[in-house]
């Protein structure tokens, strides 16, 4: 580029008017602040605060006791007039909602559906007494309910078993080391010891307050891998729907290659199965549109997933579907509960990656939704206390033969539109799935599993209708769509967690990329005012004689400091190391000049005419280039912090446009920057300590004006001076000519 060669002069545009120095101006004030005084880390004082918090007595174990399970205070102000009428319809839209959903769910989790029933009953208890949130809804979600079925699956390979569900094979794996397992029976083994580690990473979590890592998982981010899971949710039920068995994919393309396996063995679908699903879908896509655009106007969703579930039972049974057309049902679902066992504690090794990133999902879905309607209704949302809930209400359920959960959406979104006020509808949601247990449960042995895997599709449209927002997502922010479309096909065509992971990794890659190259610019006057703003994107703004601001808009750190140099040098249009280097070669030459000018001034008259014409020529042989600024302002207002490699960068630009003649100032310096600066010797050798505390761009121009005023001034002496001594320098060259 030229720029690094020549420095061509800065021309103003004719909107942007160029301030002369010829105006008046207010003079510069430097401005003193005077800072508190902040108390150094002291080891005695973080001791005396260790043993205060560790102080045992009444009532510090009173207020943990409060703390850990809040529903103890609320529930001494429960308005039972006002709530509780609110609370037993929501809980009992939400029980029935969920009857289907469980067997669904613990369907796409792989496991037996009696499981998905106890995992819906016993996890509401434990966070109704530990939540702080009042209207979530925890439970089986189907994100979760995919990646705890990919683990269990691949658990289920390892120990020797076939991946044919119909086949129930013996192995050598044994629960708590005593009993024999077959496939079912090891399944849940996998399921409740993958529920225990989630629990145990939740809780951990939420005791050392690390609930700021859901931060890196951003919305776009969620939104991408909750379509990415949902599309392999929906690949993963086309064989319940159609009625088929083809072979199971894991890993990297698992999903075309399913989707080639559903074609090429479409021919063979299951002709009940099929028609069964279709008009299924035909009859509860319909009624959960009507209620989704009329769900302000309704009191309640009509239930029409639970009717389709009775009626598909009833047909079944009363047709024969089984036994007739082959059709795949649930079979026997046994009532009651199982006794109590702890997870199989040798499988934790195995599944302590597999729990990761299930709890960061579990925990950031509850989280985010609990601060959303903490928010709308205007009460206080502990994260880390939401965190520690849904931790316990992993954990105990683990030894109750549950599967992982988290806050689920949809039964939230139900819970707070049908008039729940507490978490005393969780109660009531339990109660209705204790009922099912006890009694009714046997009732779905008829039960075709195309239903449950028409149900699961049907509930995954809010994922998929994320597509019709893409274009409004781009107009808002590309970065964020491409975050977006990254996840989720990482999710979807390589792997839920991998694609959790690359989301992630690709998110703080886009951050790093923003700051390596943000927008540098050089700011102007509006208006002969005290603002100053952005040269190239407003008009009417007037640069300023003399003087150039640059602005950074980031940090100035190790991985940009090469991109805030070049920007400085381009916006400047100048490189001070090569006009230094121009300048002492134009000195360098102008000194030989004269000193062979010199050799030859006592010689003959064609040597003295020689040496004025060579005099004549020296500005314009070598001359040294031209500079059309004295001050620099470099606006900080950006910089949250510098770091060692950018206060070096700093440094260097400040010596290196020194050398040439043109002073560095800094503005709108942060404390922090400010006492690195003074403490890495950034006013060595300055006059004013001043210098340093801008605390705004126009106080630093103020001074740079003054300083060029003053620089003029002395200019024009020096000027004066020389031209009073040019008359009797020609009257000496004539006597000398004359003389020669």
């Amino acid at each position: 580029m030229e720029n690094d060669t020549t420095t061509p002069k800065y021309e103003p545009n004719n909107d942007r008017p160029s301030s002369t120095l010829s105006q008046p101006s207010v003079p510069y004030v430097p401005i003193k602040l005077e800072e508190y005084e902040t108390p150094g880390f002291s080891v005695k004082i973080f001791l005396k605060k260790v043993e205060k918090s560790c102080k045992c007595n009444q009532r510090s174990v009173l207020n943990f006791f409060l703390k850990l399970f809040p529903a103890i205070e609320w529930l001494s102000h429960y308005r039972i007039k006002e709530y509780l009428l609110g609370d037993i319809i929501s809980g009992l839209l939400v029980g029935i909602v969920a009857i289907p959903q469980s067997i669904s769910y613990a369907l796409l989790a792989s496991q037996d559906p009696i499981y998905g029933l106890y995992t819906n009953f016993f996890c509401p208890i434990i966070y109704f007494a530990m939540a702080t949130s009042r209207h979530v809804c925890v439970g089986s979600f189907g994100v979760l309910c995919l990646m705890i079925g990919e683990s269990v699956n691949r658990q289920l390979r390892l120990a020797g078993y076939e991946s044919d569900g119909a086949t129930v094979m013996m192995a050598n794996a044994t629960l708590n080391g005593t009993v024999f397992c077959d496939k079912s029976c090891y399944a849940i083994s996998v399921a409740t010891a993958l529920a225990f580690l989630v629990g145990i990473y939740q809780i951990l979590l939420g005791v050392f307050q690390l609930g700021f890592i859901s931060v890196y998982l951003s919305e776009p981010l969620l939104s991408g891998f909750v379509t990415g899971s949902s599309l392999t949710i929906i690949t993963s039920q086309m064989n319940l729907v159609l009625g088929i068995k083809i072979p199971r994919h894991d890993g990297v393309g698992s999903l075309i290659l399913t989707w080639i396996d559903i074609f090429r063995y479409i021919g063979k679908a299951n002709i009940c199965d099929l028609v069964t699903s279709l008009v299924s879908l035909a009859v509860i896509v319909p009624v959960k549109e009507v209620n989704r655009y009329y769900r302000d106007k309704m009191k309640a969703p009509f239930p029409i997933e639970l009717l389709v579930v009775i009626a598909a039972t009833l047909l079944s049974y009363f047709f024969d579907f089984n036994s007739k057309y082959k059709s795949k049902i649930c079979g026997a679902i046994p009532t009651g509960f199982k006794q109590p066992a702890v997870p199989d504690l040798r499988l934790l090794s195995n599944l302590a990656l597999d729990a990761i990133p299930i709890a960061i999902i579990g925990f950031a879905m509850t989280v985010s939704l609990a601060e959303i309607f903490g928010k709308k209704h205007g009460y206080p949302v502990r994260a880390n206390q939401e965190m520690i809930a849904i931790g316990m209400g992993n954990l105990i359920p683990a030894f109750f033969s549950c599967f992982a959960t988290s806050g689920a959406l949809t039964k939230t979104l139900l819970k707070e539109s049908t008039g729940c006020q507490t978490q005393i509808s969780s109660l009531v949601s339990s109660v209705v799935m204790l009922l099912i247990l006890l009694w009714i449960a046997p009732l779905f042995y008829s039960l075709q599993t195309c239903i449950l895997g028409v149900v699961t599709i049907v509930n995954l449209r809010g994922g998929l209708r994320t597509f019709a927002d893409i274009p409004k997502m781009w107009r808002i922010s590309k970065i964020d769509t491409v975050v977006w479309w990254v996840t989720m096909l990482s999710s979807s065509l390589i792997s839920t967690e991998l694609g959790l992971l690359v989301g992630v990794c690709f998110a703080l890659l886009c951050i790093i990329f923003r700051t390596q190259r943000p927008r540098a610019t050089l700011l102007g006057r509006v208006n002969d005012s005290e603002i100053y703003e952005d040269q190239f994107t407003y008009k009417r703004i007037s640069s300023i004689a003399n003087i150039k601001i640059f602005r950074f808009d980031t940090s100035l750190y190790y991985a940009n400091k090469e991109y805030f140099k070049s920007s400085l040098f381009q916006k400047t249009g100048i490189q001070p190391s090569l006009v230094a280097a121009m300048q002492k070669k134009a000195k360098a030459k102008a000194k030989a000049i004269m000193d062979k000018n010199e050799n030859c001034f006592s010689s003959k008259l064609n040597c003295l005419k020689l040496t004025k014409k060579s005099t004549t020529q020296v500005s314009e042989d070598v001359s040294a280039p031209v500079i059309d600024i004295c001050t620099l302002i470099i606006d900080c207002g950006a910089m949250q912090f510098i770091d060692s490699v950018g206060l070096s960068v700093l440094k260097e630009i400040h010596q290196d446009y020194g050398k040439i003649g043109v002073q560095v100032l800094l503005a709108n310096c942060n404390p922090a920057t400010r006492h690195l600066l003074q403490a890495s010797g950034w006013l060595t050798g300055m006059e004013d300590s001043g210098l340093l505390f801008f605390h705004s761009i126009h106080a630093a121009v103020k001074f740079a004006e003054q300083q060029n005023q003053a620089q003029q001034k002395e200019n024009e002496v020096v000027r004066e001076t020389f031209l009073s001594q040019e008359p009797q320098n020609v009257l000496v060259d004539s006597s000398l000519e004359r003389s020669l």
